[in-house]
């Protein structure tokens, strides 16, 4: 027996019992489905996760307050750091210092209120963060030496606010109650709802120390963005940084008041968390699969009963054990491999339905559907399959002739 004529049989034989061999392909194509749309959804969102984060840049370095366990009074991050940092002469790697205070705060404009982020920052933010404005002017050291009321609004404010987002400059919001001038709208940028980088308000870091976000020393500030020369000084610049505030702050190797940490850090941080959700999903995902392949080997067993004078014939005619096993496997393969198909459509479908949801709710995730994914899949719910066929198969395989032939 050939294999070409053995598959035609096994069509035959699944298409003898339409509904049967429909109610167990159901399952093997909503586990296909289910992972390929699984994995693509997850994949999608660690490329948003990660394409948000190298966004800000490859060269952009983060200093915070806090470090090692072993230190129980950790110094703040200073201005003086600030511009330790910034001495070419002490970090010859480092190309820009922006010093910032952040916190929330309640924006008002006629009977709209957001609550949102608000950044206070000198004028080396646009350079270090690389952020431009769509219209008006850019906060400048006049504006900081002179503490004044004045705003940059990110897209998402302006529209939560006025209803629009262009033609604001001069306009005039109350930031806790407190009067500020729009001086201009940040270009957008997107992001995620956790880290929105278009809802946000920034206004001069010395206007934010003395008015809306004290701290509890007037040179303290929350964090330091610090601009590398290139990506590949980013380790170098890291060290330098370092030495300098265990220097100004007294501290020891190893028992760090800082953290220091990196676009890179960032980025894998990212990439383990969303890689461990992916295989998660496609993990349970992948249950179904065993659930459709246990239904493949409760019809196939239904089958070999049915069958059984069938199968006494066909090796009282000189059918081999071989082709009787190869006859029914192949049966098992084919109703697999049908579901698998079908399955890789749904996968495909439900991928996209939810790349269109996700880009209707101002979430940017597109599913990413790899070739390997679907071979995964395919390969997955053939060998499913297979294996549980395996058991049907070899049960009629075994079949004495003369019994079968007298089975009722």
């Amino acid at each position: 027996m050939n294999l070409v004529q053995t598959f035609w049989e096994a069509l035959e034989s699944i298409s003898a019992n339409k509904m049967r061999s429909g109610l167990t392909v159901l399952g093997i194509v909503i586990g296909v489905g289910a992972v390929i749309a699984m994995i693509s959804i997850g994949r999608g969102a660690e490329n948003t996760i990660t394409g948000s984060i190298s966004g800000i840049g490859t060269n952009l370095i983060f200093v915070f307050r806090g470090g090692s366990e072993e230190v129980r009074n950790p110094k703040p991050i200073t201005f003086g750091d600030a511009e330790a940092i910034a001495d070419p002469f002490q970090a010859p790697s480092v190309m820009a210092v922006a010093p910032m205070l952040q916190g929330q705060v309640r924006v008002t404009f006629g009977g709209e209120t957001a609550n949102t982020t608000i950044q206070g920052i000198t004028s080396d933010f646009s350079t270090v963060r690389n952020r431009t404005v769509t219209e008006g002017e850019y906060i400048n050291e006049a504006h900081i030496l002179g503490r004044a009321s004045v705003a940059l609004l990110g897209i998402d404010t302006a529209d939560k606010l006025f209803g629009r987002t262009s033609g604001l400059t001069g306009e005039t919001i109350r930031i806790e109650g407190q009067p500020f001038r729009v001086i201009g709208i940040l270009e957008e940028r997107g992001g995620s709802s956790f880290n929105n980088e278009d809802d946000i308000v920034l206004v001069p870091i010395s206007t934010a120390q003395t008015r809306l976000l004290r701290r509890s020393t007037s040179d303290r500030v929350d964090v330091l963005m610090v601009q590398a020369a290139s990506a590949e000084a980013v380790p170098i610049a890291s060290q330098e940084i370092a030495q300098i505030l265990r220097t100004r702050h007294r501290t020891e190797i190893g028992a760090d008041d800082f953290t220091i940490l990196t676009q890179q850090d960032f980025l894998s941080t990212a990439e383990t968390i969303t890689g461990v959700l992916t295989i998660f999903l496609g993990g349970i995902a992948a249950i179904s699969l065993l659930v459709g392949g246990i239904g493949i080997m409760n019809i196939m067993l239904v089958s070999v009963t049915e069958r059984t004078r069938e199968i006494g014939l066909r090796k009282a005619l000189g059918a081999r054990k071989r082709d009787i096993l190869i006859q029914f496997l192949t049966e098992s393969s084919v109703l697999s491999l049908i579901g698998g198909l079908i399955g890789i459509a749904l996968g495909w479908a439900i991928s996209l339905v939810v790349g269109q949801i996700a880009a209707a709710s101002d979430t940017p995730i597109v599913p990413a559907i790899g070739i390997d994914v679907i071979l995964l899949a395919t390969i997955f719910s053939t060998a499913v399959g297979l294996f549980f066929g395996i058991y049907p198969a070899n049960r009629a395989a075994n079949l004495e002739p003369v019994e079968a032939l007298r089975y009722e």
